[in-house]
């Protein structure tokens, strides 16, 4: 693999943003109200319930999370459909660049937005609601990797859906973070869920990121074992999202779906 490639890949989205500053605007504006949102709920209800614990670390804190998963993976879709509504797709392959090396620069492109979006996040949750993650210190790192790694994964699944069957099937991507969400266990124990969804589950690495949280906040206790198979899980969906890219891609190569990528729809 070339870096300079990927680099490229990556330094264009940077002169998109540079060159037009709206576009920071769809990075910002979802996850600062969710966070309002659900800072006065959490407000709420600690002022109305009588738990023993703070709503504000357990369900703010969740949504954070959540947020930053979804960030990932649309920060490699935005990047993606950039390509997708200039039409650039043919330019593109149509170079020496490998699909490793293009991929790559849209991750690259997603760690700067993500990043840019949990800073904002946590910054806010801080000031307003004195939601302090950090204080969670060093622990905090392999949960926030294992969101990465699975919003990579989920990132990648989303941009080979639309390369194979087109723009029309750009609405797919959009809702697979909420698709996901029942049965991760944002807000509640994956106990609560019933049998089938619970099977679900923990094949989901996020489920083994909010129940760890949860653990370390609410009783002080961090399972290691459940983590590592969390990131592993992860790193698994990451390379299956990886071959279903490439076998996408030397279909549509094969036939010829490239050269005629601005129609709605692909066969």
């Amino acid at each position: 693999m070339n870096p300079k490639r990927a680099y490229a890949i990556f330094l264009r989205q940077v002169f998109l943003l540079r060159g037009s500053p709206t576009r920071l605007f769809q990075i910002f504006v979802w996850i600062l109200l969710d966070i309002v949102l659900w800072g006065f709920i959490t407000q709420y209800l600690n002022n109305v319930a009588a738990a023993t614990f703070s709503f504000v670390p357990v369900f703010l804190g969740a949504v954070v999370l959540q947020n930053f998963l979804t960030r990932v993976q649309q920060g490699i879709a935005v990047a993606f459909f950039e390509d997708v509504w200039s039409r650039n797709f043919l330019n593109v392959f149509a170079s020496p660049i490998r699909v490793s090396e293009y991929l790559t620069g849209l991750v690259s492109t997603s760690i700067v937005t993500s990043a840019i979006a949990l800073v904002a996040m946590m910054l806010l949750a801080s000031i307003v609601f004195g939601l302090s993650l950090i204080s969670l210190g060093a622990i905090l790192i392999p949960f926030l990797l294992v969101l990465f790694l699975f919003g990579v994964a989920l990132g990648i699944f989303a941009t080979a859906v639309v390369l194979r069957f087109g723009p029309a099937s750009e609405w797919f991507v959009w809702p697979i973070p909420m698709i996901l969400a029942p049965f991760v266990g944002i807000f509640y124990p994956i106990a609560t869920l019933p049998s089938w969804m619970q099977a679900i589950s923990y094949a989901l690495p996020p489920s083994y990121v909010f129940e760890g949280l949860r653990a370390v906040i609410l009783d002080d206790r961090f399972s290691a074992d459940l983590l590592a198979l969390g990131v592993a899980l992860a790193l698994l969906y990451v390379a299956l999202a990886y071959g279903l890219f490439q076998l996408v891609y030397r279909t549509v190569i094969r036939r010829g779906l490239i050269a005629r990528y601005s129609a709605e729809t692909l066969s």
